[in-house]
Parts: structure tokens; C-alpha cells; sequence
């Protein structure tokens, strides 16, 4: 039986990106997959503060179920409480690739859903985008569309090549389908591996602010967003891990963009470094521990200050709540 979000007790993005753009922050997007990547994700942002849109994949629906998903979702909100503090909560499709995906996603509760018609020809990425922002809009969703194409890969997203999005295009996509956030693509890329080593990974700031022209006030959104910060992936490769080549976006550069119209930034892949990095230091420091609690307590808690920092240091999320 469909359920609506707000009987979930979540919020649409509506609000959180208007608030947003007149503060000049970014609302965090987390993926998760899990019971403790969820738990990290809440703690973060109530403990700093902020709003939070959660994220899931089509993979992570089909890893973790998609009736658990969703009482996982509404027991978020009552946990934010529990801890003292009733933050934002948006539950997000990320990256749906088709109308019935976005639908299906809907009546379980979700409150706001992308649809990712960025692989398809212009004028089909638009068909396909109006007709779910008519379904959602009358459930009160919100969507995301996307136009420019991201390279890596993330779960089941794969490109090789970036296709920056043309400023030409947006005010006849955003005008034509109704959408209430754009996904540029405007140098980030999915992954960790996204960049060539001694690459210098850089966002066009250019291809922003002529987006920003084009569409003053409408919000934008960064994938692909992870800084894979060194730190954490030398700890990795210390303990067994073999990520020579990971390299992501620099954190400075996302805050950059984060003051201008940009108000979501998406995060998946430095969540995952984080507690690969905290499961292999339990393993290799005690390898004769078998206790799952063990080993995912410390990549919880790895995770959540990783969470804290992006929220008080690069997003500028905290204390908005």
C-alpha cells in the first residue's frame, strides 16, 4: 500500500534548498546502505545542526530491501528526536533511471527522487523528466534532474567520459520539465578513482557562475563530490588496503561552490573510505576478533566525525537547525 513521506514524518527539499540558497550553504546528501552508516549520518547532523537529505540507490535498494528502507527512514526521524534535536529529513532516490523506479520509490515514502535522463538524447531526457515531476508534484515530491554526464562509477552509474553540462541548455530543460533542483556536471566525478595521479582535479567554476546567470535562484546540485582525503586512504593501504591511485575533489573547492547557488553536494565514496579504513584497523590490530558490533561500532563512529567535519567545515551546514 503507497504511503506518503510526511507520514513518515520527512520533509520534501522545497524549504531546505530556499533556506539554503539564502544562507549560501549546501544541504549534505549521504548515501547510505545500512543500520550504521544510517545511525552515523543522523548523529553528525544532529550533533552539528544541520539538515540532512538521505540518500538511496538503486543498489541499495535492491542490497537492503526496499520495505526495510523504508521504516529505516521514519525510525531516522524519531532517532534525530531521540538524540534531542528534530533536523530536516529528506529520504532521496539518487540516480533513478527510469519512471517506474521513481514511482515505485514515491509510494514507499520517499520525498524527493532524481530521475537521471543525462544518458539520453536531450529531448527524451526531458520527456522522461516532465512525466515524473507531473507524478511527484502531485504527491508533493520533489525531483532532480540532471543534465551533463559525471564519469566513474557509483553503484550502478557508469560513464567514461564527462560531458560538461551547456549553460545554453538549462533554462529550456528546467523551463520544459518543472524540475526543483538541477545535477550539473561541471568537473566532479563519481568514485574514488576519479581523477589521474598527478592530475590537478579542478571545478569549472566557469561553467557554474554562467549556470547561476542563467537561472538566478534556481538550486544546483554537485555528484560526485567526494574528496577522498589522503588521510584516510593511507590508513587503508596501512593495514592491507591497495588504493595507490584514489584521488578526489579538494575540500576548498567544494566550499567555494557551496556559497554560490549550489545548495545540495552529494557524498558516498569518502563515507565508504572511512569505515573501510576504521573495519581494517580492528582487523589487522586484532585479528582475532569475529564480534561484527567490533569492527562496525569503530566504522560508525570514524564515520560520523568525518560527517561533522563535512558539515562544520566544507558544506557550511552546521548550525542552520
Amino acid at each position: 500500500m503507497p504511503v506518503s513521506f510526511k507520514e513518515l514524518g520527512l520533509v520534501n527539499t522545497k524549504d531546505m534548498f530556499a533556506d539554503a540558497m539564502a544562507k549560501r550553504y549546501a544541504v549534505p546528501a549521504y548515501n547510505f546502505n545500512n543500520m550504521e552508516q544510517l545511525q552515523a549520518i543522523i548523529q553528525a547532523c544532529v550533533e552539528t545542526g544541520s539538515p540532512v537529505i538521505l540518500q538511496i540507490s538503486a543498489g541499495a535498494r535492491k542490497y537492503a530491501n526496499a520495505t526495510l528502507l523504508r521504516y529505516m527512514a521514519q525510525g531516522a526521524v524519531a532517532y534525530a528526536k531521540e538524540l534531542g534535536k528534530a533536523i530536516p529529513i529528506a529520504l532521496h532516490l539518487d540516480h533513478g533511471d527510469s519512471y517506474e523506479q521513481c514511482v515505485s520509490c514515491i509510494e514507499y515514502g520517499f520525498s524527493s527522487v532524481m530521475i537521471d535522463g543525462s544518458h539520453l538524447p536531450y529531448e527524451q531526457n526531458i520527456e522522461v523528466t516532465r512525466k515524473v515531476v507531473e507524478y511527484a508534484h502531485a504527491r508533493g515530491v520533489t525531483v532532480e534532474g540532471e543534465l551533463g554526464v559525471l564519469a566513474g562509477v557509483e553503484d550502478d552509474v557508469q560513464a567514461e567520459h564527462h560531458t560538461y553540462t551547456r549553460p545554453e541548455e538549462v533554462i529550456d530543460f528546467v523551463t520544459r520539465t518543472g524540475v526543483d533542483s538541477l545535477a550539473i556536471a561541471i568537473g566532479t566525478s563519481h568514485g574514488a578513482y576519479k581523477f589521474k595521479p598527478g592530475s590537478n582535479p579542478e571545478i569549472r567554476m566557469d561553467i557554474l557562475h554562467e549556470v547561476e546567470k542563467q537561472l538566478p535562484g534556481f538550486p544546483i546540485v554537485l555528484h560526485g563530490a567526494s574528496s577522498v582525503p589522503k588521510d584516510i586512504v593511507d590508513l587503508i593501504n596501512k593495514f592491507g588496503g591497495k588504493m595507490k591511485d584514489a584521488i578526489g575533489i579538494p575540500e576548498a573547492q567544494l566550499r567555494l561552490a557551496a556559497g554560490s547557488a549550489v545548495c545540495k553536494i552529494n557524498i558516498d565514496s569518502d563515507g565508504r573510505l572511512a569505515m573501510t579504513a576504521a573495519i581494517r584497523k580492528v582487523m589487522a590490530e586484532k585479528p582475532e576478533e569475529f564480534d561484527p558490533r567490533k569492527y562496525l561500532g569503530p566504522a560508525r563512529d570514524a564515520l560520523k566525525e568525518l560527517y561533522k567535519h563535512k558539515n562544520l567545515d566544507v558544506l557550511g551546514s552546521a548550525g542552520r537547525y
